[in-house]
């Protein structure tokens, strides 16, 4: 890692961006529901996810980023079904199931992060954010969400899935001998 004390790079600059844009995704999913332009916001704000983390990669991880960078995923990915929610698109039962082990599991993080442990995500937890924001995404484009709305739910449940397994793993980690 880099610096532990730096936050002025461009992968935290992108991850800072993420944090700003997120709410207004949000909010435009509440007003307009499915429509391109929110799924373009959206699609940008994913693509910066993966920008950023290709830069830290390449240049160096900060502790800041790492801190940050899953706290931004959680406000985009549960406000984004959240607010899917509030519209009909998703029903409350699979988001809340996802956002109870979200909480949990930065709960977990951050206690071990004051032993001065960390907890790096593993790469099938990468690919469960990318199920859960392909899930958002399935919900906000107008042909699926009117016509083949099965798509963005079988997406969420998969989600669902995947961000209990990523859990389990992360517990049994926990528990294996350091």
């Amino acid at each position: 890692m880099v610096d532990a004390g730096s936050w002025i790079n461009l992968a935290n600059a992108l991850t800072l961006t993420r944090l700003f844009a997120s709410p207004v995704f949000i909010v435009l999913i509440t007003e307009n529901g499915p429509n391109w332009w929110v799924f373009a916001l959206g699609a940008t704000i994913a693509l910066t996810d993966a920008v950023d983390g290709w830069i830290a990669r390449r240049y160096g991880t900060t502790t800041s980023g790492a801190f940050l960078d899953p706290l931004v995923d959680k406000v985009f990915v549960l406000g984004g079904m959240y607010a899917l929610v509030a519209t009909g698109q998703f029903h409350w039962v699979p988001v809340s199931l996802i956002a109870f082990r979200e909480l949990a599991m930065s709960l977990y993080r951050s206690t071990v992060g004051r032993t001065g442990r960390s907890v790096p995500a593993t790469y099938l937890a990468k690919i469960k954010v990318t199920v859960q924001i392909w899930a958002i995404g399935f919900a906000i484009i107008p042909q699926i969400a009117e016509n083949a709305h099965w798509i963005a739910t079988l997406a969420l449940w998969a989600a669902v899935a995947l961000t209990y397994f990523t859990g389990a793993q992360y517990l049994r980690a926990a528990r294996a001998p350091a």
